[in-house]
């Protein structure tokens, strides 16, 4: 381990952009494909590495949802949450904002407010005996159409969860396009939940200015296409509007090509605010760390400035002022007494 790879693996971290199901180790994958023997899903964790190599984003989709297919019932969804944060520990993640989508698990049969209840559950347990702060946004399968964003909006608008914070929309952004989901955010929105849809990923910067004016989005999921568009890179810099942006996650959807050319670099010179995320980890053979450390090659940073892109975290979460402050002068604490 380098220096640098030491560094990042002390430092308090926040995460924003990370899927529930998405983030299911090899160990939790294979567990609950045994459990479930009528699964395409290998038992094998060492089996599962060629089956998360994806030949496009559509393909991506595919494998996902036949993991979400082995989250059947409540202690499904409660074991998932709790070893998403175990693994997040491991990594010095304080704070992460997961994207949890409910209707995948409620047209499965997983009564809602089960659902809401392991999560919640989960979670309590993880902040008391890990260290984690979880909180959640419901986001919407985009894929699955407006019945999806109806389902998703009234569990997050009439059971809210403590732990709930945004609302958001994945899934194929061909063909699914971001207008049509402006009521489900308006309600969301009323409701208090901040905004934060994927956009931008897999189709061109409209679908960011859709995402901004039509969902009103606060912060942007990806947002990848920006740097095609001047404009829009000036409007994210000067609103201060983050970029959830995921380096492993691109390449492996084949979002962007190679690695030496994601638009990161860009982004940053032009101002935007951008933070540093895992997406979907053990699909992509990643994990946060990990990707500090690719944002640390992309960039030329040294320890000052991977702290500086974990503060940008700090900055763009929904965490409340004092909160921010604290793990901000954590990472402050522990930057200034690291010794190499």
């Amino acid at each position: 381990m380098s220096d640098l790879d030491a560094f990042i693996a002390g430092l308090p971290k926040a995460e924003l952009h990370v899927h529930h199901v998405g983030s299911a180790s090899p160990r939790i994958v294979a567990e609950l494909a045994a459990r479930h023997p009528d699964s395409k899903v290998p038992h094998d964790p060492e089996a599962l590495m060629d089956y998360f190599t994806f030949r496009d984003f559509a393909h991506f989709i595919q494998v996902y949802l036949s993991v979400v297919d082995l989250i059947r019932d409540a202690e499904d969804v409660r074991l998932l949450t709790y070893e998403v944060a175990r693994d997040m520990a491991r990594q010095n993640i304080r704070y992460a904002e997961l994207t949890v989508t409910p209707y995948s698990s409620t047209r499965r049969g997983i009564p809602d407010a089960a659902f809401v209840e392991a999560i919640e559950d989960a979670r309590k347990s993880a902040e008391a005996e890990l260290g984690v702060v979880l909180r959640w946004c419901f986001d919407i399968p985009g894929e699955a159409g407006l019945e999806s964003a109806e389902e998703t909006a009234r569990i997050a608008c009439e059971l809210k969860p403590e732990g709930l914070v945004s609302f958001g929309l994945g899934g194929p952004e061909i063909g699914v396009p971001r207008p049509q989901f402006k009521p489900y955010f308006d309600r969301a929105i009323a409701e208090g939940l901040h905004s934060v849809p994927h956009a931008g990923e897999t189709t061109g910067p409209e679908t960011i200015w859709d995402a901004l004016n039509e969902l009103r989005a606060e912060r942007i999921g990806h947002g990848t296409s920006s740097v095609r568009d001047p404009k829009l890179l000036a409007h994210l810099a000067e609103h201060r509007i983050p970029l959830e942006v995921c380096p492993t996650s691109n390449i492996a959807t084949r979002a962007v090509r190679t690695l030496d050319e994601h638009p990161i670099k860009e982004m940053v010179a032009a101002g935007v605010l951008v933070t540093i995320n895992s997406d979907d980890p053990p699909m992509f053979g990643t994990d946060l760390n990990t990707e500090y450390g690719v944002a640390a090659r992309l960039l030329g940073l040294d320890e000052a400035g991977l702290a500086a892109l974990a503060k940008n975290a700090v900055e763009a979460s929904f965490m409340d002022g004092p909160a921010k402050a604290r793990l901000a002068a954590e990472i402050d604490t522990y930057t200034a007494s690291w010794r190499p």
